[in-house]
């Protein structure tokens, strides 16, 4: 995978050096470009930005420059082989990452990331590379950062670790919190490793039995155990359907029912007990 970043600060994309992303760096598996959008200003100031048109407070990332830092940075794709590019716009405005839009962007072979600063970019630069590519205009949260480059590092990490041979076991992630498939709109449970008693407090027997088929039910009835304290939004929109009988059964114990139309489910008056 090819992955080009455009910012006026590359020493923030840093840590794309390190941990598993650097490793995947290192082994070719991330072809890694980081472009300063500063190189593509030519006035003695480096002015990326300028008053928005209407008014308001801020001041709108310019459109001459990203225009012909994102030329370039196709035109070296290009030259060097790549194919298949989607820009990832990372704004509070966006659609919000999930695990499964970070599973689609993991099967494209080229992401170019623009994170802006101030109010954001001239929209006429989305709506013109739109013509070229898709663009992904994604938000990590509802809330407002300073600019768009730590959600590129966190879509850059949720997305290298699902590439091939990148983990060192290709099953870990088939657990993970929202991973597609058992563990969809569910929580990953607690987890548990050496020593068995640690300041008095023993791990789940269960867990000690050996019996595959008890631990991954606990597991799952622990999952959805944390998803109804932490976030009953995902239980709420999940299909009754999608659940098997044992699963019926946890949830009616933490306070849930299927609605009167037996699609979705919704909160009861039961008390765990």
């Amino acid at each position: 995978m090819r992955l080009d970043v455009v910012t006026i600060f590359p020493e923030y994309l840093e840590p794309l050096n390190v941990s598993l992303v650097g490793k995947a760096r290192a082994r070719g598996q991330l072809d890694v470009h980081v472009h300063d959008l500063r190189e593509w200003t030519y006035d003695r100031h480096n002015t990326v930005d300028d008053t928005p048109y209407g008014g308001g407070p801020g001041m709108v990332m310019k459109t001459e420059p990203w225009g012909e830092a994102l030329d370039s940075a196709l035109a070296d794709g290009y030259e060097a082989g790549a194919h298949g590019p989607v820009m990832v716009v990372p704004t509070p405005s966006g659609r919000p990452f999930t695990q499964e839009l970070a599973v689609e962007l993991s099967e494209r072979p080229w992401l170019i990331f623009t994170p802006a600063r101030y109010e954001g970019i001239d929209r006429r630069v989305m709506d013109e590379y739109a013509t070229r590519m898709p663009v992904y205009e994604v938000s990590i949260g509802d809330y407002v950062l300073a600019g768009g480059e730590a959600a590129v590092l966190v879509v850059t990490e949720a997305v290298a670790r699902l590439l091939p041979g990148v983990l060192g076991n290709a099953e870990s992630h088939r657990d993970d919190s929202f991973a597609p498939g058992e563990m969809a709109n569910l929580l990953e449970g607690p987890v548990y490793t050496k020593p068995p008693v640690w300041r008095g407090r023993d791990i789940p027997e269960v867990l000690l039995s050996g019996h595959h088929g008890k631990i991954a039910r606990w597991r799952r009835d622990e999952a959805f155990r944390r998803t109804a304290q932490n976030r009953p939004d995902l239980i709420e929109r999940c299909e009754a359907a999608g659940f098997d009988k044992k699963d019926r059964e946890i949830l009616s114990v933490l306070g849930w029912q299927p609605s009167a139309d037996g699609r979705f489910w919704r909160r009861a008056q039961a008390v765990e007990e």
